[in-house]
């Protein structure tokens, strides 16, 4: 089982969880948003390597001792790193217990992938864009019902303790007020962690 990597990032600090993190960001995703940071991730030319998962583990293992020392751990980003989820699912059964596991992802998905990953997953970052199916469909090309489907699922085993949702001011798409229409939505739900900021174009 491999998987195609767009980069990993070592020795990250308050950015995808607690203490030390290493990014582990995979190629691929099913949206194109217009001010994606990480574009690379969309064609086929722009995959740094292959990896398969006891590859990878051995990699990673030079920062054990700081995963250990701080409480910190892999994030699995990209792209969306739910699109690889198989292979999420075999590297946590295989690391180190006390290495945590963080997850950033669009939930556009189906339900499955992320129920694979679930079990192992310590933090949650989900960046929903908008909840607006058009404001959502408008500025990434696709629609929002995996998302709504998998914020529902996250919601009825909760799970709402384990994740911040990232709420972005998107320039030419939304407002502020479409903002708090999605925080509200999200609180009805019983999301409580919110990351409020706004793209910068």
């Amino acid at each position: 089982m491999k998987a195609p990597l767009i980069a990993i990032s070592r020795h990250r600090l308050s950015t995808d969880g607690a203490g030390v993190t290493t990014l582990v960001a995979f190629h691929g995703c099913p949206l194109r948003c217009r001010y994606c940071l990480n574009w690379q991730c969309w064609e086929p030319e722009h995959i740094w390597r292959e990896v398969d998962v006891e590859e990878l583990l051995s990699e990673l293992m030079i920062d054990d001792l700081y995963f250990q020392a701080t409480g910190g751990g892999i994030c699995f980003g990209g792209g969306e790193p739910l699109l690889y989820s198989s292979f999420i699912e075999r590297f946590c059964q295989l690391r180190p217990p006390v290495w945590n596991i963080y997850l950033e992802t669009s939930l556009s998905v189906p339900t499955s992938r992320l129920e694979a990953v679930a079990p192992w997953v310590t933090h949650y970052y989900i960046d929903i864009k908008d909840m607006n199916p058009d404001i959502y469909r408008q500025y990434t090309g696709g629609d929002n019902t995996a998302t709504m489907a998998n914020l529902r699922w996250l919601a009825d085993h909760h799970l709402q303790q384990q994740i911040t949702i990232r709420l972005p001011l998107i320039p030419d798409f939304n407002t502020d007020e479409h903002r708090l229409l999605s925080q509200n939505m999200l609180q009805a739900l019983g999301f409580t962690d919110f990351d409020r900021f706004n793209y910068v174009l």
